[in-house]
């Protein structure tokens, strides 16, 4: 579900949703920040000494429930805990070592552990006798129709409509590599036309470097299908019968390795074609070189389109880092006015804003992982400064979730500095979302001066409340230098990475030549 069908959800839609989206999902999303606030050295469990064992032994015991649940739930199986880790997750009120925060973090989890356990005991179905009516009868699960889907196709397609759309940029493509391989293979003296397109279409993918990296395999695959299947055939001789077989058995081995390797896969769709073309009474010499040439056709025209007409990921680097930078601000917002007036109202705001920024890292993720393998220069962001970035918003979103881990239930006290910062903390990385769009230096002034208005708390929740502050003024400011740099510096920078990348190669070939002759 994305944040966008998240908001979309009422507060009737949530109550009457069936129960199989409501227990397993939430909980975990609940075991998440208790999680993390125990093994957080910050916030939780010292970094050494017993309570430092300690969290150690409850996370190791919290695997091992998490794994019984999880099979009891996919197995319809009793749950089955280890005992030794039973024992572990009990607390100890006179002998536990755990204290403040992380004692909290501690109980909080074993009673999410426990309801874990339930769940995962109310979904078991042995020995049980199945009902039509009651409550504990869950509704099915329905696939949606083709006519419900068709509103779900609609909004999809205008909403990637615009020239600046990977997705609009890679249909264009294929449509017009296809239909100039039609064009151009039809003239030609070959027999087989539509392979170039084929080729050029099963080749083509939104990224350049799955494209360049398909073309190649399916080129090399091609070669190596072809020269084998064309030396058995010229070794057994015209024999329609055994071409069968061998053209069955090549099928079975293109489908079976499809997930090893494209190259391997189409190896032996190569072998399949040129078996199956055999057995109508077709010679090698025909079929050989038209499989070649039209592979080789379609892979140029798959790199030809994508060089006229690019979606490069490169550039679009600092629009995603500043929308995951936006989207965390909001969610941290949430967060903080969780704390601030705990109500359902703003834990459903937090849930929604928590998914937004998932959404928000994941086309960060994606995009950053393509732009390392294209051939262009970068541009805005060097592969350092996104790097760098990348590990300060991470920062940032740990500690969102570490002051997730104590907001309280609806009808606690509220907290007005914990409002005074999520509003200072939104507005400035809104702001800051902007200015790295636009290549300008962000500033984080409204965050400051609520961080120093904000008093040291004496409660364990507030303190942990106001730690998770701290760090993420320190995330801000990590992610203001990873970005915060003049051209010169980041040329000057660039220049530098290129250097020790060229170093660590050259280091790495004496290593391997040094390895060589020694042997």
């Amino acid at each position: 579900m994305t944040a966008r069908d998240a908001a979309a959800v009422t507060p009737s839609q949530a109550r009457t949703r069936p129960t199989v989206l409501h227990g397993p999902r939430g909980l975990a999303e609940r075991i998440l920040p208790a999680v993390t606030a125990l093994a957080d050295p910050d916030v939780g469990a010292p970094a050494e000494g017993a309570g430092r064992d300690r969290a150690r032994e409850l996370l190791g015991a919290a695997a091992d429930v998490l794994d019984a649940a999880a099979r009891s739930i996919r197995r319809g199986t009793p749950a089955e805990v280890p005992p030794a880790s039973a024992d572990v997750l009990r607390v100890d009120e006179e002998h536990e070592v755990l204290e403040g925060p992380a004692r909290q973090a501690a109980e909080r989890l074993v009673k999410l552990l426990g309801e874990a356990l339930e769940i995962a005991g109310s979904g078991s179905t042995r020995g049980r006798t199945p009902t039509s009516d009651g409550p504990a009868s869950a509704p099915l699960l329905v696939r949606p129709t083709m006519l419900r889907l068709v509103p779900v196709v609609v909004r999809a397609v205008h909403r990637e409509l615009r020239r600046d759309s990977p997705v609009f940029r890679h249909a264009v493509r294929l449509a017009a590599a296809s239909v100039l391989g039609c064009l151009i293979a039809a003239p030609l003296p070959l027999g087989h036309g539509y392979w170039a397109p084929i080729a050029a279409v099963m080749v083509m993918r939104p990224d350049f470097h799955q494209t360049y990296a398909r073309a190649v395999a399916r080129l090399a695959g091609t070669l190596a299908g072809v020269a084998l299947a064309t030396g058995m055939a010229r070794a057994l001789g015209p024999d329609a019968q055994l071409f069968g077989v061998l053209a069955v058995v090549s099928a079975g081995l293109s489908y079976t390795l499809i997930r090893t390797g494209y190259a391997y896969s189409q190896c032996f769709t190569a072998t399949y074609v040129v078996f199956l073309l055999a057995m109508g009474g077709q010679a090698w010499e025909q079929t050989v070189p038209e499989r070649v040439v039209l592979t080789l056709l379609g892979g140029a025209l798959a790199m030809l389109a994508y060089a006229v007409f690019p979606a490069w990921e490169t550039p679009r680097l600092p629009g995603r880092l500043a929308d995951w930078l936006a989207a965390n601000g909001r969610y941290a917002a949430a967060v903080l006015r969780s704390r601030a007036e705990p109500t359902r109202e703003r834990r459903a705001d937090m849930r929604r804003a928590q998914l937004a920024s998932r959404e928000a890292r994941a086309a960060w993720q994606e995009a950053y992982d393509q732009a390392r393998q294209e051939p262009i220069p970068a541009r805005g962001l060097t592969s350092r400064e996104a790097e760098e970035a990348q590990e300060a918003l991470k920062g940032f979103d740990r500690a969102a979730i570490l002051m997730e881990s104590v907001v309280p239930r609806a009808g606690s006290p509220s907290a007005p500095e914990a409002e005074r910062f999520a509003e200072a903390l939104e507005a400035d990385t809104a702001q800051a979302a902007v200015d790295v769009r636009e290549h300008r230096n962000p500033e984080w002034e409204r965050v400051e001066e609520a961080l120093h208005e904000w008093p040291v708390a004496a409660t364990d929740r507030n303190s942990v409340m106001r730690r998770g502050a701290e760090l993420q003024k320190r995330a801000l400011e990590d992610l203001a230098t990873a970005v915060s740099r003049t051209p010169l510096e980041r040329d000057i920078g660039s220049a530098r990475e290129e250097r020790r990348v060229r170093a660590a190669a050259m280091e790495e070939g004496d290593g391997a030549g040094l390895a060589q002759r020694g042997a």
